[in-house]
């Protein structure tokens, strides 16, 4: 099931300089020293908005905050981010990933909105450096690129502007889903694709949890994923599936083939990650969507005909 909106983005005047690894934080206008300080403790830039606070106010330096978008490292001493903030920043444009979105689908609205050669970013999204930095073995950046607000600098580059994204994923990820892969017996990879399936499905935030208890109860008993979000971008273009389709020759349609595809198949959400880390403990091997949504859960095969049959009557 597919969810529409994929994508918005929008351009505003801010600035960027080029730390590999940061979080981008917005600094309003005319906000208050209070809201900065939160702003910052909340990213984990500094470790608490109190402190700042107080650090900003000695010698009245808080009136030299500038607004703007500013990348920050976090941990990055207080007297270096007051310092950077005093400075201000060049221009950005403001892009929203949203949820779900294909690699392939937004390198042509990044292309148009800071000008660059479509043919390049796509190069780009394939270096060999940045893939082995994120641990993928799929040919692209795909899956790393994290849902979210980012502020890309005007002036960069296309290997720049993937590895922004991508480091904003790099940087999310919890050293204890780390340990949770050991208990799953999967790889970062493996789990980043399966949870891109999943936010393939759509469905609300509390059936994403059952939805990864069904393909995780499907891959320990050897059962093919049968994943339709799988079909949609094995055929590379968002449409509703005909029976013909389920029969298409690619190794991302996890009807044709067992397991899990060679890499995600878009951009999973920090909700689908945490849904494939830690799915419902279930014994539901099938699901089917209903109109308004939401999905019904089957333990068998015969269960879920008499669902489906149920469905359309309805």
């Amino acid at each position: 099931m597919l969810a529409g909106g994929l994508l918005l983005l929008a351009t505003q005047a801010c600035v960027v300089p080029d730390p590999d690894e940061a979080i981008w934080i917005r600094i309003p206008p005319d906000d208050p020293l209070e809201a900065v300080a939160e702003s910052l403790a909340t990213h984990g830039i500094v470790p608490s908005a109190a402190a700042f606070a107080r650090f900003a106010r000695l010698g009245r330096k808080h009136r030299g905050i500038k607004p703007g978008v500013y990348p920050f490292v976090p941990g990055t001493p207080m007297g270096r981010v007051l310092a950077d903030l005093r400075k201000g920043r060049p221009d950005a444009v403001r892009i929203r990933v949203k949820e779900g979105v294909w690699l392939a689908e937004l390198a042509p609205v990044l292309s148009r909105v800071l000008d660059l050669p479509l043919d390049s970013l796509t190069a780009a999204a394939r270096d060999s450096t940045l893939r082995a930095r994120l641990g993928t073995t799929a040919e692209t950046v795909e899956g790393y690129l994290l849902p979210g607000t980012y502020y890309v600098p005007v002036q960069s580059t296309p290997p720049e502007v993937w590895r922004q994204l991508a480091d904003a994923f790099a940087a999310r990820w919890k050293p204890e889903w780390d340990a949770r892969l050991d208990t799953l017996g999967l790889s970062r990879h493996e789990l980043v694709t399966l949870a891109s399936i999943i936010e393939g499905e759509g469905g609300g935030a509390g059936e994403l949890a059952l939805i990864a208890s069904v393909y995780h109860n499907r891959l320990a008993q050897g059962l093919r994923l049968q994943a339709d979000p799988t079909v949609v971008y094995a055929l590379g273009t968002r449409t509703r599936l005909y029976n013909k389709h389920y029969g298409f020759d690619s190794p991302y349609n996890t009807y044709q083939v067992n397991g899990l595809p060679p890499g995600p198949i878009g951009q999973p959400s920090r909700a689908s990650i945490l849904a494939a880390l830690y799915p419902a403990e279930t014994d539901f091997l099938y699901f089917v969507a209903t109109r308004n949504g939401h999905h019904e859960f089957s333990r068998s095969y015969r269960e879920h005909l008499v669902t489906i049959r149920t469905l359309r009557r309805r």
